[in-house]
């Protein structure tokens, strides 16, 4: 690519990350002749430095700290110990294989990808600018699907020891000790990850708790759990200076008026995110943004420019990649001419702590607000065969369904396996099932899935397994 070489198509996607490819392949399966721009990595964060490479970490560290603990199986290890490099190795070889998928099927599907960062010139027009030279493109409909990128603070800025989540991923050993500030999904996923490994965890989280919006009872699970490993959490926090001194980082901190210092080899700062809508060239062309840099758009992903749509964390809703490709396909399927429309009913949200949690659709409190009338039941892992067989017996299912007609409508899981398990409600949820659908429907023992079935006969009234 060199010059100012003149191309054409008919939808452009801008961004292949799980929002962006998707919408390339399906705009492609509809007739569309498509180009998709990355400016970096096929796959986009979640692929290349996010929820993929994350949760290998994740399993890894799972892995390693069960291994320590077989004595409740019967079966002792005499000497065990952790080649961070390979695990490293095991992390990127997992991100090969999905990013070298993505790139067959794109190729499959005859997307053509464009390297370089695109900037719009007009509503039709866009220049894809690289080391290789620029080039520009024309096209009928453009799907933006830039992503997002963490935020730092003007007093704890990124360095060489205050990392984001990518940094921490690619960490080449495990540290002796970790500050983690911010005790959202992505900080509690992480600080579990190296405490699994055995660094020295500390967590300073601003809010009353961490995993702020989360039942009291999922997050007090989930903090007795982190205590076993070694964590520390303080909430209410504010941090007030971090900085590196030598081969450290320190960091000041208040809470409850006092002012406290910690020290640890790395500071993860994981705080939040902000969309990636700067210097696209998006505010020339007439597409309207909110103060928080969010792309206003309409429930078929249509931006204010009625050829120009938006999908994923550019967008109001939650940052997660399963929301990003389900508008991705909304979108493509809007310009192919389908009446497809946004339903947000059912998102399910994942957090990979120890034990998983999984939830979706209203809470009680949420349903309190709405002001919708409902019947809640839980079903404890401890009472299911599959759990103490595993000897993973921490957590519950929760249903909320409709009072009058027990239609489900919430869900809530921590649990092993709550990230698999939650489909189901997930399902019986869009379906519009309820909860005597579930308790009828027949699961296969013993499973953790039981758990589901059992929690919709509490609801009946009839469970068999426990005593209410």
């Amino acid at each position: 690519m060199s010059g100012n070489s003149l191309h054409s198509t008919e939808t452009i996607v801008i961004g292949a990350g799980p929002g962006g490819y998707v919408a390339a392949i399906r705009a492609a399966q509809l007739g569309q002749k498509v180009m998709i721009v990355e400016k970096e990595n096929i796959g986009g964060i979640c692929l290349n430095v996010g929820c993929i490479p994350s949760k290998a970490l994740i399993t890894a560290g799972h892995h390693y700290h069960k291994a320590q603990h077989l004595d409740v199986f019967g079966i002792n290890v005499p000497q065990i110990d952790v080649d961070f490099s390979k695990v490293q190795v095991f992390k990127e070889g997992v991100i090969k294989k999905l990013t070298d998928g993505v790139r067959t099927l794109l190729k499959g599907n005859k997307i053509e990808v464009v390297k370089g960062s695109a900037t719009f010139i007009d509503t039709h027009t866009v220049r894809v600018s690289s080391g290789e030279g620029e080039q520009t493109i024309s096209f009928r409909n453009a799907i933006v699907a830039t992503g997002s990128s963490p935020i730092d603070l003007p007093f704890l800025k990124f360095s060489d020891r205050i990392i984001d989540s990518t940094n921490a991923l690619n960490l080449t050993k495990i540290p002796r000790s970790l500050i983690v500030v911010g005790g959202g999904v992505i900080g509690i996923e992480l600080a579990g990850a190296y405490a699994n490994f055995g660094s020295k965890v500390t967590i300073l989280e601003g809010q009353n708790d961490i995993l702020s919006g989360m039942d009291s009872k999922i997050t007090s699970i989930i903090k007795r759990n982190m205590k076993k490993k070694g964590i520390e959490i303080f909430a209410n926090t504010y941090i007030k200076e971090g900085k590196e001194v030598g081969e450290i980082v320190e960091v000041k901190f208040e809470i409850n008026d006092e002012e406290k210092t910690l020290q640890s080899e790395y500071l993860l700062l994981s705080i939040g995110r902000k969309p990636n809508t700067d210097e696209i060239g998006l505010e020339q062309i007439g597409v309207e943004k909110e103060e928080n840099g969010l792309i206003k758009t309409d429930r078929q992903c249509r931006t204010t420019v009625p050829n120009i749509f938006a999908i994923g964390d550019i967008v109001a809703g939650p940052m997660l990649a399963h929301k990003a490709s389900y508008e991705g396909k909304i979108a493509s399927e809007v310009i192919a001419g389908k009446k497809s429309i946004i339903d947000y009913t059912c998102i399910p949200a994942v957090v990979f702590s120890e034990p998983e949690i999984a939830v979706i659709g209203e809470t009680e409190e949420s349903a309190k607000e709405k002001g919708i009338a409902i019947q809640s039941a839980k079903f404890p892992f401890a009472a299911n065969g599959r759990a103490i067989a595993l000897d993973e017996t921490d957590g519950f299912v929760k249903l909320i369904v409709r009072e009058d007609n027990d239609i489900v409508i919430g869900g809530q899981i921590i649990g092993a396996g709550a990230s698999d398990m939650i489909a189901e409600i997930t399902l019986a949820i869009e379906s519009g099932l309820t909860a005597e659908d579930l308790a009828l429907t027949i699961h296969a023992h013993p499973t953790l899935g039981e758990i589901v079935m059992e929690t919709g006969e509490v609801v009946s009234g009839n469970p068999i397994h426990i005593i209410t």
